[in-house]
C-alpha cells in the first residue's frame, strides 16, 4: 500500500499527522498552517490564498482560473504517482462549498482505484459501498449519508439502530447519528453508496 497525505486551505488540522512512508502535497494556503509541522514533499496550486510562494518551492504555478480545484490536482498527482491510500487534512471548515466539493474528493480517488478519507477536527470522513466496515470504533457516533443517490442497506451488526433491509433516501437524514456497540461492527450496502462520518471528538 503506498500512502499520500492531501493537506487542504480549509479548517487547520491541529492534531498529529503522520508523514512517514507518505508522500506529502501541500495545496496554496495549507503551508501557513502545516510549515514546520511535518515534511511537506511538494508543494502545489496558484498561491492566490497563501500570497507568498512556499519552501519547497513549487513545480509548477497553475493558473488561478483553472478546471480543477488545487485538491484535485494534488488527488490526481497522488493517485499519478502510484498511492493507493489517500489521507486528506484540512478539507473542513471555512467556506461550505469547498467543504462540499472536497468531499467529492473521496469519490474521485475511488474512480481512480484509491482509497481516501478525510480527518476533520471534528470527523474521520470515507465513502462506503458494498460491506462497510466499522471496526474499532466503539462508543463512537456514526452517521451514514446517502451520496449521489439513494443507498440501499441489506443488513448490520453490532450498531445501536440495525439499518437492515431498508433504504437510505437520497435526500433525507435517517442515517444521521447511530452509535457503534460492539469492537467490530459493520454494515452491508446492496446498492447505491453513502458517506459515512465517524465522530473523533471522544
Amino acid at each position: 500500500m503506498k500512502r499520500a497525505v492531501i493537506l487542504l486551505n480549509g479548517e487547520p488540522y491541529r492534531g498529529q499527522i503522520d508523514d512517514k512512508n507518505a508522500v506529502v502535497y501541500c495545496c496554496d494556503g495549507a503551508y501557513d498552517w502545516a510549515k514546520g509541522r511535518l515534511r511537506i514533499d511538494e508543494t502545489l496550486g496558484d498561491f492566490d490564498s497563501l500570497g507568498y510562494l512556499p519552501d519547497p518551492p513549487p513545480k509548477e504555478i497553475y493558473p488561478s482560473e483553472k478546471n480543477f480545484t488545487d485538491g484535485e490536482i494534488a488527488l490526481f498527482r497522488a493517485v499519478e504517482a502510484g498511492a493507493d491510500y489517500i489521507q486528506i487534512y484540512g478539507g473542513g471548515g471555512g467556506r461550505e462549498d469547498h467543504f462540499i466539493g472536497n468531499l467529492h474528493l473521496l469519490l474521485a480517488a475511488k474512480k481512480r482505484g484509491a482509497y481516501a478519507e478525510m480527518i476533520t477536527e471534528h470527523a474521520r470522513i470515507f465513502l462506503g459501498e458494498g460491506e462497510i466496515r466499522l471496526d474499532g470504533y466503539r462508543g463512537r457516533t456514526v452517521s451514514l449519508v446517502p451520496f449521489g443517490g439513494d443507498a440501499h442497506m441489506m443488513e448490520s451488526e453490532g450498531l445501536k439502530y440495525p439499518l437492515c433491509d431498508l433504504t437510505l433516501e437520497y435526500g433525507t437524514a435517517r442515517g444521521i447519528s447511530n452509535v457503534v456497540l460492539e469492537d467490530k461492527a459493520r454494515v452491508v450496502a446492496a446498492s447505491g453508496r453513502v458517506l459515512v462520518f465517524v465522530d473523533e471528538n471522544v
